[in-house]
């Protein structure tokens, strides 16, 4: 974190009146006394950087500001910065206070809009006086990003942390929260990569779905060479190519029979795996593939879906899974089904959560529902991850991931690991 250069990081300023409590509420964000703040107005003369990792955004950095409404001898050049930061701003953090609002604040609203600003509101102070109806309601007609918070001690901090965090999640330019490649950077240019793509009652007629063809898309938009079989002619493809291929990937449900058909020097993963990092936090969800070792029959285990479907006879949602994981684990576990966007808002109670390749979430959500797992300590991963970890491939399918492979053999510590057949 700190050698991101400030160009790579989200830039995030505060702005608003003098003593309102800008600096008090960075303080409050980075869980420290990062900026001096006192009841004497105009405290801030300068704009106050403050670099942090600040999760699941990864790193930023906040600009205090001077107060919008500054008159003193000075005032015009410190508003001069003022505006400076603001132009370097991705996002704008309006601070106020419960009852106040006029033309400060409607003149700097113009100023965001008219620069294409996204930014949200931040009402502070409200253990002192709280904001009315009439007051909220005219908050509500300029945005829908609303925080309501006091920085002033610890109280509350957690719950208003969480909603900031979800306010610049939805508001962070798509560059930023830009995924990485799902194979480009995996195959060099002119490479191989041999696409196992299973063709059976739950494959859709007349067509591939959408992560398959994502990853042919995105092999082509890198100059690789595609190579797409089912796993019963895997093993003649590798016999017809003239050298190894240089990349393997393969559905999730073949992933034994292609791990142990695939050259030993090749690299292979599946699918679902590929998306783990596309849309999510690979390392995290590896990570929490390795708690599948600790559980033990009666644990809860929430199994989430991105998409609504109806399930197939042998859906891998519904029954593979959960079968997967009562045979791994030796007994019965009370297994919670999620799909779409009715998502538990309270994770608390399970000891792990599988979610599926999210590939109908942006990364956005993806990361924040990483992120709320990671704030109530419940270990998450996802299917790909789950069913190689509980098959005894899952080490061979990281092996493009080294980061991924070492935050998983980190939590594997010396468990002693099972396998199913």
């Amino acid at each position: 974190m700190d050698k991101t250069p400030k160009s790579l990081r989200l830039q995030i300023g505060l702005f608003g009146r003098t003593n309102v409590g800008k600096s008090s509420f960075l303080n409050m964000i980075a869980g420290q006394d990062v900026a001096i703040t006192s009841t004497v107005a105009g405290t801030t003369t300068d704009v106050v950087e403050k670099a942090m990792e600040l999760l699941p955004l990864g790193p930023v950095t906040f600009l205090d500001t001077a107060g919008l409404d500054d008159t003193s001898a000075l005032g015009g050049k410190r508003l001069e910065r003022t505006g400076r930061a603001l132009d370097r701003s991705d996002i704008a953090v309006l601070v106020v206070e419960p009852g106040v609002w006029g033309e400060s604040e409607d003149s700097f609203v113009g100023i965001l809009r008219e620069k294409a600003k996204p930014f949200l509101v931040v009402v502070n102070k409200v253990d002192l006086a709280a904001p009315g109806q009439d007051f909220l309601g005219r908050i509500a007609g300029v945005t829908d990003k609303v925080v309501l918070c006091s920085s002033a001690g610890h109280a509350g901090r957690e719950g208003a942390l969480n909603e900031v965090k979800r306010c610049l999640i939805a508001l962070c330019p798509a560059d930023f929260l830009k995924p990485p490649l799902l194979i480009g950077d995996l195959v060099p240019a002119g490479g191989t990569v041999v696409l196992v793509v299973p063709i059976d009652l739950q494959a859709p007629r007349g067509r591939l779905i959408l992560p398959q063809v994502q990853a042919i898309r995105d092999a082509l938009d890198n100059d690789a060479i595609v190579v797409i079989v089912k796993e019963r002619e895997f093993e003649a493809a590798l016999r017809n190519l003239r050298q190894p291929p240089d990349l393997v990937v393969c559905d999730s449900q073949v992933v034994m029979k292609t791990v142990a058909q695939t050259p030993a020097g090749v690299k292979c993963t599946t699918f679902s795996i590929l998306f783990a990092r596309f849309k999510g936090d690979l390392r995290e969800l590896a990570a929490g593939a390795a708690r599948i070792k600790d559980l033990k029959p009666g644990d809860r285990v929430l199994i989430a879906e991105s998409c609504s479907h109806h399930a197939a006879e042998d859906d891998i949602g519904t029954v593979k899974i959960p079968r997967w994981l009562r045979q791994y684990v030796g007994g019965d576990l009370v297994i919670d089904h999620a799909a779409g966007r009715d998502y538990p808002p309270d994770l608390r109670g399970y000891q792990l959560i599988i979610h599926c390749g999210s590939c109908m979430l942006t990364r956005g959500e993806m990361l924040w529902r990483v992120h709320q797992a990671k704030e109530k300590g419940v270990a998450i991963t996802n299917y790909g991850l789950s069913i190689a970890c509980v098959q005894g491939v899952l080490e061979r399918v990281l092996s493009p991931f080294p980061a991924a492979l070492d935050a998983f053999e980190s939590g594997s510590g010396k468990t002693a690991r099972k396998g199913i057949s």
